[in-house]
């Protein structure tokens, strides 16, 4: 029987989502590639042991989460029968709909129909009877923006869905949907961005204002641009192509281009002197950025998750070394 570690909640640190009630960690655990068909059950359990033995008790999942389909919902249901059922309330389960999952006109996008159907199909997968956050996935330029939103209300109305989230929404966008909802009296908490250091658009397009303006937590997602704020991509050779063994990431030639490796290479001298490895300095500079309440990592060993909870006790950075930082990204 797993029994979790007493002192847990001692070296996480907590912040509000925006200027809700609702806390979030720092340090949320994502089940993007790493709990699908491809991953080992007991490799599976062991990283949300971890994560949730050092306060990690968010966990972030989506139905088109694999591959295949569905398949980290299901994993996660068979973990938490054994694991977690007994911690229901010390947890924070999110999940999301919008992009494809089955065939047809209504397993896409932001359709009522599409989104309530797949909310019951996401809890009967997790053997739940409501998550924490739903979110929305992407934004859908067919359907009006009231019926989405309605839709989302309706969840929370029913008792399925604690607070609403959106996911990739752009600034206007952000801005309708937050007037929609709180004339809904919804609790809409958090908006999901990707944001790294290699990918600040949502910093220059007023995204990050527009979340603050609104009292709106952000949830960056993507912190390691996909690996290449990594320590593995300092030592590649520009054009060389890396492939997951589940053939799931590909680093193209026209991305890792030889700009692109020198920038990498200076950020990652930058790190070094600040005694961390890149991708402890890409979560630390995220996690400190304003407006910025979690941050959801990816990992596929138990052991990433430690070298990430690492991250937390360096977010003090320099006037100089950000300034070297925003000269290069």
């Amino acid at each position: 029987m797993y029994i979790p570690a007493d002192g847990r909640y001692e070296a996480m640190t907590y912040s509000r989502s925006g200027e809700s009630g609702l806390m979030l960690p720092k340090l949320s655990l994502g089940f993007w590639h790493n709990f699908g068909d491809t991953a080992d059950m007991d490799n599976m359990r062991a990283l949300c042991r971890t994560a949730f033995d050092h306060g990690i008790c968010h966990f972030d999942l989506a139905d088109n989460y694999g591959p295949p389909l569905y398949r980290a919902e299901e994993h996660f249901a068979q973990i938490y029968r054994k694991d977690f059922v007994s911690h229901r309330d010390e947890l924070l389960i999110a999940t999301k709909a919008g992009h494809p999952t089955w065939k047809g006109p209504y397993g896409d996008w932001g359709g009522r129909k599409h989104l309530l159907a797949s909310l019951d199909r996401s809890l009967q997968r997790m053997g739940l009877e409501y998550v924490d956050i739903f979110y929305h996935h992407r934004m859908d330029p067919g359907t009006p923006l009231e019926e989405t939103m309605e839709a989302l209300a309706q969840m929370v109305r029913s008792g399925k869905a604690l607070y609403i989230g959106l996911s990739k929404y752009d600034a206007p966008t952000l801005e309708r949907a937050s007037a929609i909802l709180r004339e809904l009296h919804c609790p809409f908490v958090v908006n999901q961005l990707r944001y790294n250091l290699l990918e600040r658009t949502v910093e220059r397009d007023g995204t990050i204002d527009t979340a603050i303006k609104e009292g709106k937590g952000v949830m960056a997602f993507t912190p390691f641009a996909q690996g290449l704020l990594t320590e593995r991509y300092l030592s590649a050779a520009a054009g060389e192509a890396t492939r997951r063994s589940d053939g799931l990431c590909v680093l193209r030639e026209e991305v890792y281009t030889d700009d692109r490796r020198r920038q990498i290479l200076e950020l990652g001298e930058i790190a070094h002197q600040r005694g961390q490895t890149l991708q402890g300095m890409a979560l630390s500079w995220v996690m400190q950025q304003r407006g910025v309440s979690s941050v959801v990592m990816g990992a596929s060993r138990p052991e990433q998750i430690l070298e990430n909870l690492e991250a937390l006790k360096h977010t003090d950075f320099t006037s100089e070394e950000l300034q070297r930082i925003d000269a290069l990204t």
